[in-house]
Protein backbone atom coordinates (compact mmCIF):
# COMPACT_ATOMS: atom_id res chain seq x y z
CA UNK A 1 0.00 0.00 0.00
CA UNK A 2 1.21 3.32 -1.30
CA UNK A 3 1.36 6.15 1.77
CA UNK A 4 -0.48 9.11 1.92
CA UNK A 5 2.29 11.44 1.39
CA UNK A 6 3.97 9.79 -1.13
CA UNK A 7 0.96 9.49 -3.70
CA UNK A 8 0.33 13.07 -3.14
CA UNK A 9 4.11 13.72 -4.05
CA UNK A 10 3.64 11.74 -6.86
CA UNK A 11 0.72 13.24 -7.97
CA UNK A 12 2.46 17.33 -7.30
CA UNK A 13 5.19 16.38 -9.29
CA UNK A 14 3.17 14.57 -12.71
CA UNK A 15 1.33 18.01 -12.60
CA UNK A 16 4.11 20.20 -12.80
CA UNK A 17 5.72 18.02 -15.17
CA UNK A 18 2.34 18.21 -17.14
CA UNK A 19 2.46 22.23 -17.42
CA UNK A 20 6.30 22.15 -17.70
CA UNK A 21 6.70 20.16 -20.67
CA UNK A 22 4.55 22.46 -23.15
CA UNK A 23 5.69 25.89 -21.84
CA UNK A 24 9.51 24.40 -21.24
CA UNK A 25 9.18 23.43 -25.11
CA UNK A 26 8.76 27.49 -25.37
CA UNK A 27 11.42 28.56 -23.25
CA UNK A 28 13.75 26.20 -25.34
CA UNK A 29 12.92 27.32 -28.61
CA UNK A 30 12.35 31.10 -27.59
CA UNK A 31 16.10 30.75 -25.96
CA UNK A 32 14.52 31.82 -22.70
CA UNK A 33 16.06 30.01 -20.31
CA UNK A 34 17.46 33.19 -18.48
CA UNK A 35 14.13 33.96 -18.53
CA UNK A 36 12.81 31.59 -16.35
CA UNK A 37 15.95 31.66 -13.56
CA UNK A 38 15.06 35.09 -13.32
CA UNK A 39 11.07 34.31 -13.09
CA UNK A 40 11.78 31.20 -10.25
CA UNK A 41 14.61 33.35 -8.48
CA UNK A 42 11.94 35.64 -7.76
CA UNK A 43 10.44 33.33 -6.25
CA UNK A 44 12.25 33.35 -3.27
CA UNK A 45 11.12 37.52 -2.57
CA UNK A 46 7.36 36.75 -3.05
CA UNK A 47 8.26 34.15 -0.14
CA UNK A 48 9.35 36.81 1.68
CA UNK A 49 6.92 39.25 1.10
CA UNK A 50 3.98 36.65 1.75
CA UNK A 51 5.31 36.08 4.97
CA UNK A 52 5.88 39.46 6.18
CA UNK A 53 2.31 40.77 4.93
CA UNK A 54 0.73 37.40 6.61
CA UNK A 55 -0.34 36.00 3.17
CA UNK A 56 -0.54 32.20 1.04
CA UNK A 57 3.34 32.05 -0.12
CA UNK A 58 1.61 30.87 -3.38
CA UNK A 59 0.05 34.31 -3.79
CA UNK A 60 2.77 36.08 -2.92
CA UNK A 61 5.34 33.89 -5.23
CA UNK A 62 2.67 34.47 -7.77
CA UNK A 63 2.50 37.34 -7.91
CA UNK A 64 6.29 38.25 -7.64
CA UNK A 65 7.07 36.04 -10.22
CA UNK A 66 4.35 37.72 -12.53
CA UNK A 67 5.73 41.47 -11.65
CA UNK A 68 9.27 40.13 -12.64
CA UNK A 69 8.15 38.42 -15.63
CA UNK A 70 6.58 41.31 -16.85
CA UNK A 71 9.72 43.74 -16.21
CA UNK A 72 11.77 41.55 -18.30
CA UNK A 73 9.45 41.02 -20.78
CA UNK A 74 8.86 44.81 -21.37
CA UNK A 75 12.91 45.41 -21.41
CA UNK A 76 12.89 42.78 -24.14
CA UNK A 77 10.53 44.38 -26.04
CA UNK A 78 12.62 47.70 -25.68
CA UNK A 79 15.72 46.46 -27.01
CA UNK A 80 17.50 46.12 -23.59
CA UNK A 81 20.45 43.47 -23.56
CA UNK A 82 18.80 40.79 -22.04
CA UNK A 83 21.82 38.81 -20.70
CA UNK A 84 22.87 41.43 -18.45
CA UNK A 85 19.56 42.90 -17.16
CA UNK A 86 18.51 38.86 -16.48
CA UNK A 87 21.57 38.48 -14.81
CA UNK A 88 20.99 41.87 -12.60
CA UNK A 89 17.05 40.95 -12.20
CA UNK A 90 17.36 37.32 -11.46
CA UNK A 91 20.56 37.91 -8.53
CA UNK A 92 18.92 41.16 -7.12
CA UNK A 93 15.48 39.71 -6.68
CA UNK A 94 17.09 36.22 -4.94
CA UNK A 95 19.48 38.63 -2.74
CA UNK A 96 17.11 40.94 -1.72
CA UNK A 97 14.64 38.04 -0.80
CA UNK A 98 17.51 35.91 1.23
CA UNK A 99 18.28 39.55 3.58
CA UNK A 100 14.46 40.31 3.86
CA UNK A 101 13.58 37.05 5.14
CA UNK A 102 16.24 37.38 7.74
CA UNK A 103 14.73 40.66 8.98
CA UNK A 104 11.16 39.24 9.21
CA UNK A 105 10.62 39.61 13.17
CA UNK A 106 9.57 36.10 15.06
CA UNK A 107 9.52 34.06 12.19
CA UNK A 108 11.92 30.99 11.41
CA UNK A 109 12.01 30.14 8.13
CA UNK A 110 13.67 26.77 6.63
CA UNK A 111 14.67 28.32 3.24
CA UNK A 112 16.09 25.02 1.88
CA UNK A 113 11.87 24.01 1.37
CA UNK A 114 11.93 27.35 -0.74
CA UNK A 115 15.50 27.11 -2.51
CA UNK A 116 15.18 23.21 -3.30
CA UNK A 117 11.81 22.17 -2.92
CA UNK A 118 9.87 19.71 -0.12
CA UNK A 119 7.72 17.25 -2.39
CA UNK A 120 7.10 15.00 0.06
CA UNK A 121 5.39 17.28 2.60
CA UNK A 122 3.16 18.39 -0.14
CA UNK A 123 -0.47 19.01 1.68
CA UNK A 124 -3.79 17.95 -0.01
CA UNK A 125 -4.30 22.06 0.11
CA UNK A 126 -1.15 22.27 -2.03
CA UNK A 127 -2.01 19.32 -4.18
CA UNK A 128 -5.26 21.31 -5.01
CA UNK A 129 -3.26 24.56 -5.80
CA UNK A 130 -1.60 22.48 -8.11
CA UNK A 131 -3.17 20.86 -9.47
CA UNK A 132 -5.27 24.56 -10.29
CA UNK A 133 -2.11 25.63 -11.41
CA UNK A 134 -0.94 22.80 -13.76
CA UNK A 135 -4.89 23.18 -15.37
CA UNK A 136 -4.80 26.68 -16.06
CA UNK A 137 -1.37 26.50 -17.84
CA UNK A 138 -2.15 23.29 -19.36
CA UNK A 139 -5.15 25.22 -20.91
CA UNK A 140 -3.45 28.49 -21.69
CA UNK A 141 -1.14 26.30 -23.86
CA UNK A 142 -3.56 24.34 -25.62
CA UNK A 143 -5.77 27.64 -26.32
CA UNK A 144 -2.91 29.83 -27.45
CA UNK A 145 -0.85 26.56 -28.91
CA UNK A 146 -0.82 27.68 -32.50
CA UNK A 147 -0.85 31.75 -32.43
CA UNK A 148 2.44 31.04 -29.68
CA UNK A 149 3.86 28.93 -32.30
CA UNK A 150 3.58 31.15 -34.84
CA UNK A 151 4.72 34.02 -33.07
CA UNK A 152 7.67 31.92 -31.80
CA UNK A 153 8.85 30.91 -35.38
CA UNK A 154 8.33 34.63 -36.70
CA UNK A 155 7.30 38.04 -34.92
CA UNK A 156 6.75 39.82 -38.27
CA UNK A 157 4.94 36.76 -39.96
CA UNK A 158 2.74 36.46 -37.29
CA UNK A 159 1.82 39.91 -37.18
CA UNK A 160 0.93 39.65 -40.83
CA UNK A 161 -1.78 37.09 -40.25
CA UNK A 162 -3.51 39.46 -37.67
CA UNK A 163 -1.57 38.37 -34.45
CA UNK A 164 -0.44 40.37 -31.64
CA UNK A 165 3.29 38.99 -30.73
CA UNK A 166 3.23 40.95 -27.68
CA UNK A 167 0.08 39.17 -26.55
CA UNK A 168 1.19 35.90 -27.21
CA UNK A 169 4.68 37.02 -24.92
CA UNK A 170 2.08 38.10 -22.46
CA UNK A 171 0.32 34.37 -22.22
CA UNK A 172 4.07 32.86 -22.00
CA UNK A 173 4.77 35.26 -19.41
CA UNK A 174 1.75 34.44 -17.60
CA UNK A 175 2.11 30.79 -17.77
CA UNK A 176 6.02 30.92 -16.41
CA UNK A 177 4.66 32.73 -13.82
CA UNK A 178 1.99 29.94 -12.74
CA UNK A 179 4.66 27.00 -12.96
CA UNK A 180 6.99 28.63 -10.64
CA UNK A 181 4.51 29.30 -8.37
CA UNK A 182 3.07 26.39 -8.43
CA UNK A 183 6.33 24.14 -8.34
CA UNK A 184 8.25 25.92 -5.72
CA UNK A 185 6.98 23.22 -3.33
CA UNK A 186 8.16 20.29 -5.52
CA UNK A 187 11.54 21.17 -6.84
CA UNK A 188 12.18 24.71 -5.10
CA UNK A 189 13.62 28.20 -6.78
CA UNK A 190 16.89 26.98 -7.74
CA UNK A 191 15.39 24.17 -9.98
CA UNK A 192 12.48 25.21 -11.33
CA UNK A 193 14.33 26.44 -14.42
CA UNK A 194 15.62 22.81 -14.74
CA UNK A 195 12.62 21.25 -14.83
CA UNK A 196 11.16 23.50 -17.53
CA UNK A 197 14.20 23.13 -20.22
CA UNK A 198 15.73 19.85 -19.37
CA UNK A 199 13.17 17.56 -19.97
CA UNK A 200 12.35 19.64 -23.27
CA UNK A 201 15.83 19.79 -24.49
CA UNK A 202 16.11 16.11 -24.24
CA UNK A 203 12.72 15.56 -26.40
CA UNK A 204 14.00 18.25 -28.55
CA UNK A 205 16.38 15.25 -29.89
CA UNK A 206 13.98 12.96 -31.26
CA UNK A 207 10.72 15.06 -31.76
CA UNK A 208 9.69 16.07 -35.20
CA UNK A 209 7.10 17.85 -35.00
CA UNK A 210 6.29 20.88 -32.05
CA UNK A 211 3.50 19.03 -30.44
CA UNK A 212 5.33 15.31 -30.46
CA UNK A 213 8.37 17.78 -28.75
CA UNK A 214 5.55 18.96 -25.88
CA UNK A 215 4.12 15.43 -25.70
CA UNK A 216 7.57 14.01 -25.37
CA UNK A 217 8.68 16.54 -22.86
CA UNK A 218 5.65 15.38 -20.26
CA UNK A 219 6.30 11.77 -20.70
CA UNK A 220 10.40 12.54 -19.92
CA UNK A 221 9.48 15.32 -17.13
CA UNK A 222 6.78 12.61 -15.40
CA UNK A 223 9.22 9.75 -15.90
CA UNK A 224 11.99 11.95 -13.90
CA UNK A 225 10.02 12.71 -11.08
CA UNK A 226 8.62 9.09 -10.57
CA UNK A 227 12.42 8.08 -10.55
CA UNK A 228 13.48 10.50 -8.86
CA UNK A 229 11.38 9.77 -5.95
CA UNK A 230 12.17 6.45 -6.16
CA UNK A 231 15.61 7.33 -5.69
CA UNK A 232 15.00 9.99 -2.63
CA UNK A 233 13.43 6.90 -1.36
CA UNK A 234 15.46 4.21 -1.42
CA UNK A 235 18.98 6.14 -1.00
CA UNK A 236 17.34 8.77 0.99
CA UNK A 237 18.29 11.98 -0.94
CA UNK A 238 16.62 15.20 -1.37
CA UNK A 239 13.50 14.93 -3.19
CA UNK A 240 13.97 18.10 -5.79
CA UNK A 241 17.79 17.87 -6.75
CA UNK A 242 17.34 13.74 -7.33
CA UNK A 243 14.01 14.73 -9.56
CA UNK A 244 16.42 16.72 -11.47
CA UNK A 245 19.02 14.56 -11.68
CA UNK A 246 16.75 12.23 -13.41
CA UNK A 247 16.21 14.33 -16.02
CA UNK A 248 19.58 15.22 -16.50
CA UNK A 249 20.18 11.47 -16.62
CA UNK A 250 17.50 11.40 -19.60
CA UNK A 251 18.70 14.45 -21.44
CA UNK A 252 22.53 12.71 -21.47
CA UNK A 253 20.78 9.75 -22.91
CA UNK A 254 19.30 11.48 -25.51
CA UNK A 255 21.92 13.37 -26.92
CA UNK A 256 24.42 10.09 -26.46
CA UNK A 257 21.57 7.60 -27.79
CA UNK A 258 20.87 10.17 -30.97
CA UNK A 259 24.97 10.89 -31.37
CA UNK A 260 25.48 6.90 -31.71
CA UNK A 261 22.57 6.80 -34.04
CA UNK A 262 23.98 9.51 -36.47
CA UNK A 263 27.61 7.78 -36.24
CA UNK A 264 25.44 3.69 -37.29
CA UNK A 265 23.57 5.73 -39.88
CA UNK A 266 26.98 6.93 -41.68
Amino acid sequence: MIDDFILRAALAGLMVALAAGPLGCFVVWRRMAYFGDATAHAAILGVALALAFSVSVFLGTLVTALVMAVVVSTLAGRGWAMDTTLGVLAHSALALGLVAVSFLPGVRVDLTVYLFGDILTVSRTDLMVIAAGAALVTGLMLWRWRPLLAATISEDLAQSAGLNPARERLVLVLALAITVAVALKVVGALLIAAMLIIPAAAARVYARTPEGMAVLAVLLGAAAVLLGLGLSMQVDTPAGPSIVSAAAAFFAGSVGGAGIWRMARR
